[in-house]
């Protein structure tokens, strides 16, 4: 099973996409570019608001490599050792927090959690593009004028809460938990 883990899932590649996430970050800071607003105007978005699909993409690329007929005949099921890795990912991601931000880190799980549910649904190439979209809608809707012209973010554009929102955090580390749970069990379409 060590063998199926690394040469056919590839659960190694995790740490590359975290470290490619440290490395993006950083690079960019809090670099902002024009974006457009379908409730007014044009509004500015930071691009770390769309670095969370770097991380997104890595484990959908090892989810979606399988072999069947190994995973039917394993003693141990893959679905848990796939749980395994994606909560040693997110330990990962968190662990990484500090240099990359704590927004950057919650942000990448709630991307995480709704593509391992719309993966559950679908499949691996629906799922990053679901999270990717979900994030530019958060950039075009979430940050509604107020009658001064000042932008302010919406209760439910959870990639937009400042860093240290401690509630958006919990919220999104039950999302995870839930989505890991849910999102990992067997699938009930046939491939």
């Amino acid at each position: 099973m060590k063998l199926y883990t690394l040469s056919v899932r590839r659960w190694w590649v995790m740490v590359p996409a975290v470290l490619a996430l440290m490395l993006v970050t950083w690079l960019i800071g809090a670099s902002q570019v024009p974006v457009p607003s379908l409730l007014g105007g044009a509004g500015m978005a930071q691009i770390k608001h769309f670095v969370p699909v770097i991380v997104s993409v890595a484990v959908m690329y090892c989810l979606d490599r399988r072999l069947p007929e190994a995973e039917l005949t394993a003693v141990v099921p893959v679905r848990r050792i796939d749980r395994a890795a994606v909560s040693a990912g997110a330990v990962l991601l968190l662990a990484a927090a500090p240099a990359v931000g704590l927004d950057v880190a919650r942000n990448t799980l709630l991307i995480l959690a709704l593509a391992l549910v719309v993966r559950r649904i679908a499949n691996e190439a629906t799922a990053v593009a679901a999270g990717l979209l979900y994030i530019i809608a958060n950039v075009m809707l979430g940050q509604p004028p107020d009658p001064l012209g000042y932008r302010i973010g919406s209760w439910w554009a959870l990639p937009l809460y400042p860093a240290g929102s401690i509630p958006a955090l919990a919220f999104v580390g039950s999302l995870f938990a839930g989505a890991l749970a849910w999102g990992l069990a067997p699938h009930a379409r046939t491939r």
